[in-house]
Order: structure tokens, then C-alpha cells, then sequence
């Protein structure tokens, strides 16, 4: 699988923005640690998605590609999808839940591609492509189930070593497994020393779950504010890379993440959603004890504008605006 990685990334070169690397001093002095912020959130469609989506959508034959491309997201896969659509010329069908951040929609929307909206209370998405699938004949691309999608996603933790050498841990959030499973891999080949923890919201802990237990746990529809985490569980192929690569995973309170959002806008001046400040919601919280050298992945930025004023009219303070980064 790290050769589909490093394959991933060659493939990648010239279409993926290489993202920076980020650092807080604050945040150093606090922890007593070296952090390193990998910044997806100024990869294209503003989230780490784009390289899967690119990697497994750009390998597909002409026949495929024809068929047009179906996928369901809340948001940055399908995102991603509609982008490389219209990149490659490709026709681009997202199922997305009725509940989908509005800028993740309006998006979508945006690079051409057709939203079908679903309730996710009462419907399965799953179903739902396995529908359209059957009656139009589309190439179904599923937002982290898939070989090629998860060797691109793990591009990022690869580039990260690149850019700042090993490291003695990488946090990386949990939706689906597809970015958590590529990134341990990616650990595995370029700094094997590194233990790669999952993070997932206490109240979509589906993976936590499972990993400790060894057997696939579901979560339906969870109401936690990280919305590319509400995934029903992990997938046939993410489920054995976590157990096999991963180290640990841990869980978060809500108030947690939107303790990280306010600290990442605040004072690094960096806009995250909560998926993608799930890693350091677990630093400041104390439920990963940071030692060393500490990778996280800031998975994207696509909160809309409801969310962030929510998240920081909430703040009691104004969270050390002036400190030193």
C-alpha cells in the first residue's frame, strides 16, 4: 500500500497544491512539544479530499469515465469530485445530506456537478448510490472505501514528512478511516518509528469502538458538530489498514473542538472546521499527551458562516489574540 502512496503522489504533482506547515510558539511553551500543523486546509476545494478524488478519478478508463462519476459526501469529497469532474471532463452526480454545510453545497454546485439531497434520518446514502448506480450506470467513487482514494489521501502525512523529517507522533482526524488509514500507512514506510493516533468526537466514536474491540461498530447519523466525521462506520478496506497501522485512537468532547476551532482562528490565524481541528481539540484537552515531535493534519476549512460566528460568539474570552504565534 505505500507504493500506491508514493504512486499517488507522482500522479498528484501539478494538481494538488502542496500545503504548508504550520507552528505555534504559544502552543509549544504550552504542551512542552514541537507541533507541526499540516494545513490541508489550503489544499483545492480547501481539504485533503482533493487527493483522493484526483488519484482514484484520473486512473479510471475512458469507459468509466463516460459512464459519469457518482459519489455521496457531506461536503469536500463531493467537493473534491465535482472539481476533478471539471478538471477531466467528467460528468459528477453527489448525493448529499440535507444537512450539508451551505458553502460545502453552494461548492459543489459550483464546479457543475448535480446535488441529490437526502435526509439522512430516514434514508441510507448507501442505498441511495446503489439506486442511481443500477438506473444510470455511473461509476461510483465512495468518499474513503476505496484503494486508490485512500493512497491519495495518504499523500498528505507523506508530504508532511517530507517537509519537516520525522516525527514522534501524527494525529489525524476519523471519519471514514480514508485519511487516518493512508496516513499511518504513509507512516509506516517514511517514519516508522511514528505513532499515528486517530481522533474521533466522543459522540460519532464509531471507530474508537471498533478498533479497541476489533469489530465494526455503526453510528447513525450523529449529531456532533464535526460533520465529515458523521460517517456510519469504517469501510471494508479503511477497517484492517486502522487496525494494522494505527496506534491509537481517542475521542473528544464537542466543547473540545470548538475550543481548537477558536485557538487555530485566534491565534494562528488559520480557519479550520471541526473536523479538521479534531487533532488538536485532543492536544489542548489533554486526551493525547504530546511528546516530541507532534504532526497534526488539519484536515479543511470549509465551515460556513452560521458555525464559525457560532463557535466564537460562544468564546468567554478572546482567546490570547495577541499572543505570539
Amino acid at each position: 500500500m505505500f507504493e500506491k502512496i508514493r504512486a499517488a503522489e507522482s500522479r498528484l504533482q501539478g494538481f494538488a497544491n502542496v500545503t504548508p506547515v504550520h507552528t505555534s510558539r504559544t502552543l509549544n511553551r504550552m504542551l512542552d512539544a514541537e507541533v507541526y500543523f499540516k494545513c490541508e486546509n489550503f489544499q483545492r476545494v480547501g481539504a485533503f479530499k482533493f487527493r483522493g478524488a484526483f488519484n482514484s478519478i484520473s486512473q479510471l478508463t475512458d469507459t468509466e469515465k463516460e459512464c459519469g462519476i457518482l459519489t455521496y459526501s457531506s461536503g469536500n469529497h463531493g467537493q473534491a469530485v465535482a472539481l476533478v469532474g471539471q478538471l477531466l471532463d467528467v460528468r459528477t452526480t453527489i448525493i448529499m445530506p440535507d444537512n450539508a454545510p451551505a458553502t460545502k453545497r453552494t461548492a459543489t454546485e459550483g464546479y457543475g456537478a448535480t446535488v441529490v439531497e437526502y435526509a439522512p434520518a430516514d434514508q441510507s446514502r448507501e442505498e441511495i448510490a446503489r439506486q442511481l448506480v443500477e438506473l444510470h450506470g455511473y461509476t461510483l467513487i465512495p468518499p474513503y472505501d476505496h484503494a486508490e482514494v485512500v493512497a491519495g489521501q495518504g499523500t498528505a502525512a507523506l508530504e508532511l514528512f517530507q517537509q519537516v523529517g520525522d516525527l514522534h507522533m501524527l494525529l489525524a482526524p476519523c471519519g471514514g478511516g480514508g485519511l487516518l488509514s493512508g496516513s499511518a500507512v504513509a507512516a509506516s514506510g517514511a517514519s516508522p518509528a511514528c505513532r499515528v493516533i486517530g481522533i474521533e468526537p466522543e459522540l460519532a466514536d464509531d471507530a474508537t469502538r471498533s478498533f479497541h474491540t476489533k469489530k465494526l461498530h455503526t453510528v447513525h447519523n450523529p449529531p456532533t458538530i464535526a460533520d465529515g466525521t458523521r460517517t456510519p462506520s469504517l469501510g471494508k478496506i479503511t477497517f484492517p489498514l486502522v487496525l494494522e497501522y494505527v496506534a491509537a485512537m481517542q475521542t473528544v468532547s464537542e466543547e473540545a473542538i470548538i475550543e481548537a476551532v477558536r485557538f487555530l482562528f485566534y491565534r494562528m490565524k488559520l480557519v479550520v472546521e471541526p473536523s479538521g481541528a479534531l487533532g488538536l481539540a485532543a492536544l489542548l484537552s489533554g486526551a493525547v499527551d504530546a511528546k516530541g515531535k507532534v504532526g497534526v493534519i488539519l484536515s479543511g476549512g470549509n465551515i460556513d458562516a452560521a458555525t464559525m460566528t457560532m463557535i466564537l460568539g460562544s468564546s468567554s474570552d478572546n482567546q490570547g489574540k495577541n499572543l505570539d504565534r
